[in-house]
């Protein structure tokens, strides 16, 4: 069955670095567009950046700190934050769904990571 496992969060000060990892298993990520989530607490779930064989996409609070990326071979996606900021602390969830083109709605994936949680805190 499609699994998507999350890792890589943890507690980092401001200023710092981290890289969230999601590993896929059941499905190639060669047919599939992925996106990377976050969800603070008592707020909505917010598109962070996403990724298809045509396109990349990011939230204008990250462009410019965070990259996304994928391994197709190793069927991994992953995300590089830097700069981190305490706005950043959220719960990171990535997703897929069997696109061709990037997707940037919560809505519009099929499949859902448990989580990982990352604190920007000094």
């Amino acid at each position: 069955q499609v699994q998507l496992v999350e890792s890589g969060g943890g507690l980092v000060q401001p200023g710092g670095s981290l890289r969230l990892s999601c590993t896929a298993s059941g499905f190639s990520l060669d047919y599939y567009a992925m996106g990377w989530f976050r969800q603070a607490p008592g707020k909505e779930r917010e598109f962070v950046a996403s990724i298809s064989w045509s396109d990349t996409y990011y939230a204008d609070s990250v462009k410019g700190r965070f990259t996304i990326s994928r391994d197709n071979a190793k069927n991994i996606l992953y995300l590089q934050m830097n700069s981190l900021k305490p706005e950043d602390t959220a719960v990171y969830y990535c997703a897929a769904v069997k696109a061709r083109s990037s997707y940037l709605r919560v809505d519009e994936y099929n499949y859902w990571g448990q989580g990982t949680q990352v604190t920007v805190s000094s």
